[in-house]
């Protein structure tokens, strides 16, 4: 009887396909095992072993697989377990759980080849130029990859000249699975066997005389092993003695020197500072040992700690705990920006047991953070990353630590799978029996409101460490500085000063506004139009550094105008302001002070977050101006005044959270004031300083902020009272999107509505309804306390399938966004 195994596909397939194994084959695979196999037409994918047996598909025949990548499963059973959890939650396939789960090295894909079809001796004068070329290349040699083909004929499109090759029998193509991980290879160099000797490298100097560079290049070889004991690097060598990579090639062609390649990890930490123990102070040991009692009766824990207690420490504490009892670490981060300033304190710490995990860094790097991982090195005990971490392969995690858990940065919007980052890593440390611990100056209202609930143990530290006071909060009227003529650009009179007062002390000042660029529109003051972008509805933000008109969604730009498009007046005027005007105006008001600025914009690159804050930490910068990356967790020991451009565009956004953002986005930012032993001053900015939001953050008053937000919530059916599921509707066709989203929300009524504890909201279009000339439109599912989750997206899928097979609305993309925070 046949072996068959189960195969996770890296594409949006609802089942897993199913494929034939030899005896063999079925002996040696496992759960998790990679393997090449055919699928569609011509394309060879890599899937992932997930189940084998004896039942053959009923409904096609099974194809055998090409080719086993692995000796030992790559995927650990936990880490599937994990993965079937994510794919049910948050409704998708296995596949995008298995292709946003593997770093992009480690899926191998077939790469189409062009070769001289065997049989061919058909006239070349029936050939075009195109195609004369292409057979001529292939005289030369047997196969040519589809971008070789391009740069033989120089054109980008080949597929036109390939496809009449193919009907003339001239050329065929074939899949060939392509190893993309390439290990780090450094280049050495040593003296040839035959030199060895005393005698022989004697006569071999004396014969170099002639050759006084060579001559050099050997006796600085012959120092550098003699001194280090090691093999020598080729850079090393060139660095030493002065030498071209010309005289060492030379020198290599003669058979005095060879060189060869040796294989090093990419993950290098520093060794532990054996001075950086640290001893927590009397609030800290209290929340570690109550953190401590709480793991004993629950899993999860939040830290309820105000900005610069100290909860770094404590967390420190807990993983020392962790790792005498030699279990694995995962410490979460929102954004890389965080994980800058963490690295260093870690490795300061913990020394070479840090690994880091996220996007910033290669696919190469991140399969070796993947292995150490699932192979439980000593390198990565400890692992630093954004939310892609939680889907690494850990065999024997004892503790997770989600540092600022209520940031939005924690969910994944695009592409699928669509996962919370904080709630994924709960479930992943439920599933190693391992605890969580939650930590926030400022939690997001569905962790507070589990923890005063009981689903979650809940401990806090209310004073600063150092017993350093609170930051001094002054909101100021801006509107009546406008009246007043008070304003100096987007300046008060009264922040002005502040920032004065603070520069001639030698301190350091964060100014905070939360848009990148210089201006979100420019407008003609003629006929009053501002460049829109032809993709998105959404006008064209001025970024003056790079003297252009930029789209924030798709990223289409255009030169800065220098008149009107419309009616071609040179009158033209900028509207609102982005951190590069707020830079541009402070270099103006304080031209004595260094100004740097930290956005998207000025981050590109592995390292553009360490350079910018390395240099606020050491003091290059005096005013640092920034969007709200900035914000989180950074510890800047001589910052002493914090500056809020303009709070209410954060208190007007059109969503439901706005206010409990804008509470935590202000206090964040002002949490970098004073975290020594001088107070902190921050002043907010804002046309509407009597808001409830404003005066709450300015007092610190979090219980008032939870408790006016859950009212507000239970009243209008939002979560954590409710759940949310949110259908997002995709497609080129306006009246198509139309149409579509009507008969989905239609059919969500006729189901939900009538059994009770559930509502249907829209189907709406949001305030941008075109993005990369696709129409959304959205709908919105609220599901009550009490009812079966389950259930209700099992019938989601079924309403789900009857969407997809109107062929009307195939062209229409339906998405399902579980838990829109």
């Amino acid at each position: 009887m046949s072996f068959f195994a189960d195969v996770i596909l890296p594409i949006p397939l609802e089942k897993q396909f199913t494929y034939l194994l030899t005896p063999e084959q079925a002996d040696l695979l496992q759960e998790g095992m990679r393997v090449a196999v055919p699928f569609g037409k011509s394309k060879v994918y890599t899937g992932l072993v997930y189940r084998v047996h004896r039942q053959p598909p009923q409904v096609y025949d099974a194809k055998p697989i090409d080719q086993v990548l692995d000796e030992t499963p790559l995927v650990t059973e936990r880490q599937l377990r994990h993965w079937e959890w994510l794919a049910d939650y948050y409704m998708c396939s296995l596949g995008d759980v298995f292709r946003a789960a593997l770093p992009s090295s480690l899926l191998l894909e077939s790469e189409t080849l062009v070769c001289k079809a065997g049989d061919f001796e058909g006239d070349e004068s029936d050939l075009s130029d195109e195609e004369w070329l292409v057979l001529e290349a292939l005289q030369h040699q047997p196969q040519l990859k589809v971008h070789e083909v391009g740069a033989v004929i120089d054109r980008k499109n080949v597929l036109p000249v390939l496809k009449r090759l193919i009907e003339k029998g001239v050329v065929e193509l074939k899949e060939e699975v392509v190893e993309q991980y390439k290990p780090k290879k450094v280049r050495y160099i040593r003296l040839m066997p035959d030199y060895e000797k005393e005698e022989a490298l004697q006569t071999l100097l004396d014969d170099l005389s002639r050759a006084p560079r060579q001559r050099e290049v050997l006796l600085t070889l012959y120092r550098l092993e003699a001194v280090d004991q090691k093999p020598v690097r080729t850079t090393e060598l060139e660095k030493e003695s002065g030498a071209s990579s010309a005289i060492l090639r030379t020198m290599i062609d003669k058979g005095i020197l060879e060189d060869y390649y040796l294989e090093i990890d990419r993950l290098q930490g520093t060794e532990a500072d054996a001075g950086a123990l640290f001893e927590l102070n009397e609030f800290q040991q209290q929340a570690f040992e109550e953190i401590e009692q709480a793991f004993q009766f629950k899993d999860t824990v939040l830290l309820h700690g105000v900005t610069s207690s100290g909860k770094t420490e404590v967390y420190f504490k807990l993983i020392d705990r962790a790792l005498e009892q030699q279990k694995q670490v995962l410490f979460l981060v929102p954004e890389i920006a965080l994980t800058t300033q963490l690295i260093k304190r870690l490795e300061r710490r913990f020394g070479t047991k840090v690994s880091v995990f996220h996007s910033r860094y290669s696919s190469n790097e991140r399969v070796e953070v993947w292995h150490a991982v699932k192979d439980r090195d000593e390198k990565a005990r400890i692992v630093v990353g954004a939310r892609s971490a939680v889907l690494l392969p850990f065999s024997d995690l004892g503790l997770v630590v989600v540092d600022e858990e209520h940031e939005t940065s924690y969910k994944q919007f695009e592409p699928a799978p669509r996962y919370h980052g904080r709630d994924s890593a709960i479930v992943l440390a439920a599933i190693h029996g391992a605890k969580t611990l939650l930590g926030s100056a400022t939690p997001s209202v569905e962790s507070y409101y589990n923890a005063r609930t009981g689903k979650y143990g809940l401990v806090q530290i209310t004073r600063r460490f150092g017993n350093v006071l609170m930051p001094d909060m002054e909101i100021c009227d801006i509107k009546d500085a406008h009246r007043r003529k008070k304003m100096q650009g987007h300046f008060s009179e009264r922040l002005t000063e502040a920032i004065r007062e603070c520069l001639d002390e030698g301190e350091q000042v964060i100014l905070f506004q939360n848009r990148r660029g210089f201006a979100p529109i420019l407008e003609c003051n003629t006929c009053g139009h501002s460049p829109q972008c032809p993709n998105c509805d959404v006008s064209l933000t001025f970024h003056k550094y790079k003297n252009q008109l930029r789209c924030h969604y798709c990223g289409h730009h255009m030169a800065m105008q220098l008149s009107c498009l419309a009616c071609g007046s040179s009158e033209l005027d900028t509207k609102g302001f982005g951190t590069e005007q707020i830079e541009a105006e402070a270099k103006e008001l304080f031209p004595g002070a260094k100004t740097g600025r930290m956005d998207s914009d000025s981050t590109r690159g592995k390292h553009g977050y360490e350079k910018i804050i390395s240099a606020f930490e050491q003091q290059e910068y005096d005013i640092l101006v920034g969007t709200q990356m900035i914000t989180k967790g950074l510890d800047f020991r001589n910052v002493t005044l914090v500056g809020i451009l303009q709070a209410d565009t954060m208190l007007n956004f059109p969503d439901f959270r706005a206010h409990e953002r804008s509470f935590q986005l202000i206090q964040q930012v002002a949490g970098r004031a004073g975290r020594t032993r001088k107070r902190g001053k921050v002043i907010i900015q804002s046309f509407n300083p009597h808001h409830q939001i404003l005066q709450q953050a300015s007092t610190n008053s979090y219980e008032e902020m939870f408790e006016d937000q859950m009212n507000e919530r239970r009243q209008f059916h939002y979560p954590p009272v409710y759940k949310m599921i949110k259908f997002v509707f995709k497609g080129r066709d306006y009246n198509r999107v139309n149409e579509a989203a009507d008969w989905y929300a239609g059919a969500l009524r006729n189901t939900f509505l009538s059994s009770g504890g559930f509502e249907v909201l829209g189907p709406e279009f949001p305030p941008v309804a075109r993005i990369r000339n696709r129409y959304h439109k959205h709908a919105i599912l609220k599901i009550g306390p009490g009812v079966s989750l389950k259930q209700t997206k099992a019938v989601l899928k079924k309403i789900g399938k009857s969407y997809t097979a109107i062929a009307n609305f195939r062209s229409v993309r339906l998405i399902n966004d579980v838990d829109n925070y």
